[in-house]
């Protein structure tokens, strides 16, 4: 917990990013065929939503609702003056049989995939597991986004075969990587599902983190980075300030680094579409906008990333994935 207040005391954090707008920093998108996961609400609907305005080919939205996705998608519409083709593509990161009929209608759907935005999460959830057995939040956040991503990778690495090509993946981390446990209890999940929600909510961070990193070593074709949005103003954070009287003091003064839903969208944005290809650290971790942590434990450790790679696809097999 300290250290995860830290990150937002030390004002170095804070030094070093750079200027984005949306509105006139994304390049146009003519061509680019995108996936994004959790795109009905919050930062993946906005992030959708500032997509759209640069003439993509085709947005792929994934989530769990069709209803939701389907009034996200008519809310985009109508919010943007151009044309725009925007798919619902069922996903339930908590299924992999879910997961395995999104990648499939996705690949059925589309010839290339240039970028893929891992956007979709959960925060502070009470104990659970997925069908895998994996702690709720580890699963989620990063087994399902790493199996969406190891059924769609031949269309990602297809793309990046074409001439001048420029194929992202952009991986949702946070700064609540700080609260992760020890790496070895990240990988026992009987020992994981025992520690406090937020030890557990930093896990799948710290994944995340690791994941876009092995990613961008083990396929350098590629450019994998991970980003923290920022402490966005939603009801996202609101479990971990309550947990005791302690914690909730300790989170008050985290308000004044709150963004917007709009603004929280921006690292992701910047990273996918905003920054030019050769100003990216592949497999590097960037805190807003744009600003990369170069020392970020996770994001340089190949011990761990390898391990934490192996481990997964480890996972995947014993259930014939």
């Amino acid at each position: 917990m300290a250290s995860f207040a830290a990150a937002f005391v030390n004002p170095c954090n804070f030094i070093g990013g750079v200027s984005f707008n949306p509105e006139k920093d994304i390049r146009d998108l003519s061509g680019k065929t995108i996936l994004i996961t959790g795109g009905n609400t919050g930062l993946g609907k906005e992030t959708i939503l500032q997509l759209a305005k640069h003439n993509p080919k085709k947005i792929f939205l994934g989530a769990r609702t069709e209803s939701k996705a389907t009034e996200a998608i008519e809310s985009i519409k109508s919010s943007i003056s151009q044309d725009v083709d925007i798919s619902f593509i069922p996903l339930d990161l908590t299924s992999t049989e879910s997961i395995k009929k999104g990648a499939e209608s996705f690949n059925a759907q589309s010839e290339r995939l240039d970028i893929l935005i891992l956007n979709a999460g959960v925060m502070s959830l009470p104990p659970g597991e997925t069908d895998l057995g994996h702690e709720i939040q580890l699963g989620t956040n990063h087994t399902g986004h790493f199996l969406l991503t190891k059924l769609v990778l031949p269309k990602l690495l297809e793309t990046a075969k074409e001439p001048d090509s420029d194929v992202r993946v952009v991986t949702l981390a946070s700064v609540g990587h700080n609260l992760a446990p020890n790496f070895n209890t990240m990988l026992d999940q009987q020992k994981l599902k025992n520690v406090n929600t937020n030890a557990r909510y930093g896990a799948s961070k710290a994944a995340n983190i690791l994941f876009a990193a092995e990613l961008a070593r083990r396929y350098p074709s590629l450019t994998s980075v991970s980003v923290h949005p920022g402490i966005i103003l939603t009801g996202l954070y609101d479990s971990i300030g309550q947990r005791t009287p302690l914690s909730s003091l300790g989170f008050k003064p985290l308000q004044l680094f709150g963004s917007s839903v709009a603004q929280g969208a921006y690292n992701s944005l910047w990273a996918a579409v905003g920054a030019e290809k050769s100003a990216l650290v592949n497999g590097s971790y960037y805190v807003p906008v744009g600003n990369c942590k170069r020392d970020n434990k996770y994001a340089t450790s190949e011990d761990m990333g390898k391990r934490l790679w192996d481990w997964t696809e480890d996972e995947l097999k014993k259930a014939n994935l």
